[in-house]
């Protein structure tokens, strides 16, 4: 079992920024992958970044290219989202998943954070 602890959300103006954190706790290991996924108000999830635990590659949706970043803290396996120049199109939940690199979905999901992002 992996359990997942977001914070780090808010109210913020269009074009300001935001830090998401993930705690993990449990059975984590080097061989996972962490991601964050949002799901907006009568609309499906969706993912928006990724990293792998051991070598740091990640992967964003191209809404989020060029201003979201996500990285990790090794030593307090923690995930982040740095989340700039914010529009209002990115206000949902946003929610960080962990899985096993050997599993195609996501096993473990935290409890979600809500994001704003006022116009």
């Amino acid at each position: 079992q992996v359990q997942l602890v977001e914070s780090g959300g808010g109210l913020v103006q269009a074009g300001g920024s935001l830090r998401l954190s993930c705690a993990a706790s449990g059975r984590t290991s080097s061989s996972y992958a962490m991601g964050w996924f949002r799901q907006a108000p009568g609309k499906e999830r969706e993912f928006v970044a990724a990293i792998i635990w051991s070598g740091g590659a990640t992967t964003y949706a191209d809404s989020v290219k060029g201003r979201f970043t996500i990285s990790r803290d090794n030593a307090k396996n923690t995930v982040f989202l740095q989340m700039n120049s914010l529009k209002p199109e990115d206000t949902a939940v946003y929610y960080c998943a962990v899985r096993r690199l050997i599993m195609l979905n996501y096993e473990y999901w935290g409890q979600g954070t809500q994001v704003t992002v006022s116009s």
